[in-house]
């Protein structure tokens, strides 16, 4: 009779399991190497696949603290920029439409036929660049710290680019780590800040070049061109005022204020940012 009672009930859904490896892919550049995550049932049921692009200097584990979470039910692929993490470099200086050319040839070579993007700072640039070059593959696009300078402020940051690194004594390493405290936002692990540190070391000069591409890169004449809809966050650092003037020359962009968060949102609050990523990605 028990046996009997129980034969036709349906078994429990199981738990998505979420794979994380680290691979390479090809560029015009040469290898990219990213890290992916994506559920074990994969198949036709997945949403979207998101693209993560990362910060000058920094590398695509900035991504790590969300990579698991989001997922659950779509593949994510965190890439290091060239120049970045363990991606090759280009040969000379590297723009921000060649950076978006780059992580087109990675996309291209997955074969994606559609994709969303969450970029910072100048991952931010690089992927509304994207939105811009390849209208027919960028879906929905999200940014936060994005740069948006007046030309005095870029001439002057134009004129202090440095790589941390480079001063035998090691005191330009030192004031590095100071200005990455002095940034640090609210619940932002020191063990992320130090990861921080080794990736704009690493990075080195490549680094620096693509901090001076970003500030170089013509925000108010291409983001006005992004015709896909876009998200701004709004985080209390250093990009608060400027997040305000990339939503309003975003054609289809919206914006919203996490005043709570800052520098290093995503190691101090992943599972708030991928909350807020799933709402949009997912409307």
């Amino acid at each position: 009779m028990i046996q009997a009672k129980y034969r036709n009930r349906l078994p429990l859904p199981q738990p998505a399991v979420v794979h994380v490896r680290r691979s390479y892919a090809e560029s015009r550049f040469g290898q990219i190497h990213l890290s992916t995550a994506y559920p074990s049932g994969g198949g036709f049921d997945e949403r979207t696949p998101v693209i993560c692009l990362h910060h000058s200097g920094g590398s695509g584990r900035l991504f790590a603290p969300i990579l698991r979470e989001l997922g659950h039910d779509r593949s994510v692929y965190a890439p290091d920029l060239p120049g970045h993490g363990n991606s090759d470099a280009a040969s000379s200086k590297a723009t921000v439409a060649d950076l978006a050319a780059a992580i087109a040839d990675f996309i291209d070579g997955l074969r994606l036929r559609s994709v969303d993007l969450a970029g910072y700072q100048l991952g931010a640039l690089v992927s509304a660049e994207l939105a811009i070059t390849r209208p027919q593959l960028i879906r929905r696009v999200l940014l936060w710290g994005v740069p948006s300078y007046s030309a005095q402020d870029r001439a002057a940051l134009l004129q202090n680019v440095a790589s941390p690194g480079s001063r035998e004594d090691g005191s330009d390493v030192s004031e590095e780590w100071r200005r990455i405290l002095e940034r640090r936002g609210p619940g932002a692990p020191i063990g992320a800040l130090a990861d921080e540190l080794g990736d704009r070391l690493r990075a080195g000069s490549s680094g620096a070049r693509a901090f001076t591409s970003m500030v170089e890169y013509p925000v108010s004449e291409r983001l006005p061109l992004v015709k896909q809809s876009a998200l701004v966050l709004r985080l209390k650092d250093e990009f608060w005022e400027h997040s305000g003037r990339a939503r309003a020359s975003l054609p289809n962009g919206s914006m919203l204020d996490l005043p709570d968060y800052g520098q290093g949102f995503l190691s101090a609050a992943p599972q708030r940012f991928t909350s807020v990523a799933r709402e949009f990605f997912d409307r």
